[in-house]
């Protein structure tokens, strides 16, 4: 199993950037496909980025697309989430997930078992 553990949000204004991290405990975080999700009042807990465990992979919800990175540092058992031009719509509670090697449901936060309590951005206009 992993721990992990969200950091780096913040409250910024329209346009600014945000690189929030989430770092793994353990001792097979290579192993681990990495997600970003988040959720904001009124919605259910929405996909915004995945890794494979390879990092040759990444995935974007459109929403995203363009302007958020994901990206990994297994050797400090850490991944980012770079989010460049930053929207009002994009104020939510920002979760990582993991999962053990990969899934054709990757944008499903059903398939990850393991879970990060959460940092909070919030993008004013």
């Amino acid at each position: 199993q992993v721990q992990l553990v969200e950091s780096g949000g913040g409250l910024v204004q329209a346009g600014d950037s945000l690189r929030p991290s989430c770092a793994a405990s353990g001792h097979t975080f290579s192993m681990y496909s990495m997600a970003w999700f988040r959720r904001t009042p009124g919605k259910e807990r929405e996909f915004v980025a995945a890794i494979t465990w390879s990092g040759i992979s990444t995935y974007y919800a459109d929403s995203v697309k363009g302007r958020f990175s994901i990206f990994r540092d297994n050797a400090k058992n850490t991944v980012f989430l770079q989010m460049n031009s930053l929207e009002p719509e994009d104020t939510a509670v920002y979760y990582c997930a993991a999962l053990k090697y990969v899934s054709t449901w990757y944008a499903s936060e059903q398939v990850y078992p393991h879970w990060g309590q959460g940092t909070q951005v919030t993008v004013s206009s």
